[in-house]
């Protein structure tokens, strides 16, 4: 079964949509805005999804079938994944894009082991630790996001290669894999809703660059329109080279030189050694309990791990399934504990290679009691009056994410992204490969904030070689040994709150996939101090909350998570979010 979410149409005819199509639900949807800009809330309920040999739920259709496709001659969710990985970077350039990078858990269920695989972008070996900071030395958001200075190495193709090569089924090889994004880049894709909406508000940036802006952009400046072909020549030929020589094709050689060339000449510091010693990192991933269900999620330098797993930590004391979903009670002690979290991530998490990083207390039992005790089911407290804790040392915007699991029950979480949409805006020149503005994850200056108006101290400064922090949190949940759930969201700063909320929706009050995304979102993240809401919360539910103490800002949707639930005995449900146009679950 098939369910994807398309441009709305008037009441009426959407009613007779919904009646004839059975199935294919329409909805108006959400665009990602990683700087917390406008976005539309859903209309429509959404339904669930069901399969027993396989699923796919990504953000764009064309990817979805593709990793399906694969399912279906033998692949397993990796091989699927790693298919989905290159397709998306053809059909959504604005945040899966070839110059990017992210984190990914393997679920291995013959062995029963999940491995968390780090692509992250590096920061080039000349990159130093004032590189943000302007002439009088304040932090200039510009050189962190629209210069040269803002690309970090790419890893997304290392990461997608090493992950076939480890975990593929060994039935098709990465040329067969990448083959079908090779098509969708040769032969072109109609411009769907997603894409639309971001050429029409990001044509000012990427115009700017000349091989961008062939591209996307007709010849007298207007962005391609819905249903305009998306046609990628260079890509396409990329992706083939790619397919025929694997990552080193990549990373050295011709396109490599195109890359380090593009970047400085936009006053970047990228070598082409830079690009030639890339390394993806395998690391232990996560692990926490809440209420009797095992989750895992990525460690550092991915922050989203930690604070999921802290968060739920703090709320385990609380009888949240006794609140009501998106009470006022709900709300307030969850955004207490998110303010919390996010206090701590400014003060404790960074890059695992360069500083002992105290993650497994962060999220150890313990450390969440002493914690809890700050929060009030009655008063909210202020930014002001919250610090960073002291956990006990380490022991012995745009992103995008998909969700697979296969008939054996093999998983993946995949999140990867570009930083904001389009990335720094420019095509390296020849290769039809977006590149990011990662590096402005990194903290310019000890207290300063960055495009998501995360703060950060020192540990998280631009440094050579290091990896900046990241709020992707790419997790799986177990039940009794079992896998249960699969999930994740792209959405800056809110990808963490996101990910907690759909927990809480599953574990907490029992609702399935389609309810669990469904439900209005909401998040805080210390500093600004604001409690951000999404539309669709009662009027009376915000009264209360701001007769707590809360500051709130009401504001359209954000998110477009992923999620499977997978039964003991094998039944796979899935959820695509409306927020995202053209988002769908598909399995068999």
């Amino acid at each position: 079964m098939t369910t994807s979410f398309e441009r709305p149409i008037a009441p009426l005819l959407r009613t007779v949509a919904i009646m004839l199509f059975c199935g294919v639900f329409s909805s108006s949807g959400a665009q990602e805005n990683p700087a917390f800009g406008p976005a539309m809330r859903q209309t429509a309920r959404l339904p669930v999804v069901r399969a027993s040999h396989g699923m796919v739920v990504s953000k764009e259709s064309h990817a979805t079938h593709v990793g399906v496709d694969i399912l279906r001659q033998g692949g397993n969710a990796v091989d699927a994944a790693v298919a989905v990985g290159f397709a998306l970077a053809v059909t959504s350039p604005r945040s899966a894009a070839l110059g990017g990078g992210g984190f990914m858990l393997v679920y291995l269920a013959k062995e029963k082991r999940t491995v968390a695989l780090d692509y992250r972008e590096v920061a080039p070996s000349a990159l130093s630790r004032d590189a943000f900071l302007d002439s009088s030395g304040q932090p200039d958001g510009r050189l962190s996001r629209d210069t040269g200075l803002a690309v970090g190495v790419p890893g997304t193709v290392a990461g997608l290669a090493y992950a076939h090569a480890h975990w593929g089924s060994g039935r098709l090889s990465l040329e067969q894999l990448v083959a079908p994004a090779i098509a969708l880049a040769r032969d072109g894709v109609p411009v769907a809703d997603d894409l639309e909406d971001s050429l029409a508000q990001d044509a000012g940036r990427i115009g700017k660059f000349p091989e961008t802006r062939k591209i996307f952009l007709h010849a007298d400046g207007l962005p391609l329109a819905l249903g305009d072909r998306l046609i990628q020549t260079d890509l396409a030929n990329t992706l083939r080279a790619i397919g025929l020589g694997g990552p080193s094709a990549f990373y050295n050689g011709p396109i490599a030189d195109a890359i380090a060339s593009s970047v400085r000449g936009i006053g970047g510091r990228m070598s082409v050694d830079d690009l030639a010693t890339y390394k993806v990192v395998e690391r232990e991933p996560l692990r926490g309990t809440y209420r009797g269900h095992e989750v895992v999620s990525m460690p550092p330098p991915s922050s989203g791990g930690a604070l999921v797993i802290e968060i739920l930590n703090l709320l385990e004391a609380f009888p949240i399934g006794t609140f009501g979903a998106n009470s006022a009670a709900e709300i307030h002690v969850m955004a207490e504990a998110m303010k919390l979290a996010y206090a701590d991530r400014s003060e404790w998490l960074a890059d695992p290679d360069f500083y002992t990083v105290p993650a497994r207390g962060l999220i150890s039992k313990s450390y969440a009691d002493d914690r809890r005790k700050q929060i009030s089911p009655e008063r909210a407290l202020s930014a002001n009056e919250i610090a960073p804790g002291r956990p006990q040392p380490y022991e012995s915007s745009q992103t995008t994410h998909f969700s697979v699991v296969d008939e054996e029950g093999n998983a993946v979480a995949n999140t990867y992204t570009l930083n904001l949409s389009f990335g720094v805006g420019m095509v390296a020149t020849g290769t039809g490969v977006v590149l990011n503005n990662e590096m402005d994850d990194f903290t310019a200056k000890p207290g300063a904030s960055n495009t998501y108006g995360l703060v950060g101290q020192g540990l998280n400064l631009p440094e050579g070689g290091k990896r900046p922090l990241s709020s992707m949190s790419p997790t799986l949940v177990f039940k009794d040994g079992h896998l249960e759930f699969v999930l994740g969201s792209p959405g800056g700063s809110r990808i963490i709150t996101t990910v907690v909320e759909i927990l809480i929706n599953l574990i907490d009050h029992g609702y399935n996939v389609a309810d669990a995304v469904d439900l209005p979102r909401f998040h805080h993240q210390w500093r600004p101090d604001q409690l951000v809401m999404e539309r669709g919360v009662s009027p009376d539910t915000m009264a209360l909350l701001q007769a707590k103490g809360q500051t709130i800002r009401v504001q359209d949707g954000w998110g477009s998570a992923a999620v499977i639930g997978r039964t003991n005995a094998g039944l796979l449900t899935g959820s695509a979010d409306p927020r995202q146009r053209g988002s769908l679950a598909d399995g068999f």
